[in-house]
């Protein structure tokens, strides 16, 4: 288990068994035409937050080889779905006026869905040129994500879509995500599992 930080935002708490840094290996199997691309890795990643309504997200991964290759990042940040009211930063600098609209659990049910979860958008962006725009629901220890939106710089290659699913399994926090890139329609990519190191 783990102590609920003080200072963390109340709409928050639904995504706050995410916070820490976890640590562990995975698998990539990817079938390309003919061809598939099997290996394993290494992933550290990141849950933290700032005081804003928000989680902030890295990853880093690595290849489990004699190297330990570096293979890929990505940076984000995830939040419970909601309107923005004036208490919200920004855009920009720009600080935020009046109370905040969500600061205390009563206030976070009214987001609840009718089946007792809920939405959660997470904006992610990796080094190649892709930015994807995820939309999910929250329940519990479990995160289902599907793509709203995926872009490309003209430098990137291609990358479509695709779903993550997160979930707390006995302390340890195990994820799978499905692509649809390189001309392929939406399949399995790759899994891990992780441990809490900090």
């Amino acid at each position: 288990m783990f102590d609920l930080d003080a200072s963390l935002a109340a709409e928050l708490v639904p995504l706050s068994w995410l916070i820490g840094v976890w640590e562990g290996t995975g698998v990539v199997n990817y079938r390309i035409g003919d061809d598939i691309v099997t290996h394993e890795f290494g992933q550290r990643l990141s849950f933290s937050h700032d005081g804003l309504p928000h989680l902030n997200y890295t990853s880093y991964s690595w290849l489990l080889n004699e190297a330990n290759t570096p293979l890929a990042t990505e940076a984000g940040y995830w939040r419970l779905s909601r309107p923005a009211v004036d208490s919200d930063p920004g855009p920009g600098m720009l600080p935020s006026t009046g109370q905040p609209a969500y600061a205390d659990a009563e206030a976070v049910e009214t987001l609840r869905t009718s089946d007792g979860g809920f939405e959660i958008e997470v904006s992610l962006v990796h080094p190649g040129g892709i930015s994807e725009l995820y939309l999910g629901e929250v329940h519990g220890p479990r995160i289902d994500l599907a793509t709203d939106a995926v872009m490309r710089s003209a430098s990137a290659k291609d990358y479509n879509a695709a779903t993550r699913l997160y979930g707390l399994v006995e302390g340890h926090l195990l994820w799978a995500w499905d692509i649809a890139a390189l001309g392929q329609d939406l399949r399995t990519h790759a899994s891990a599992r992780l441990a809490r190191v900090d």
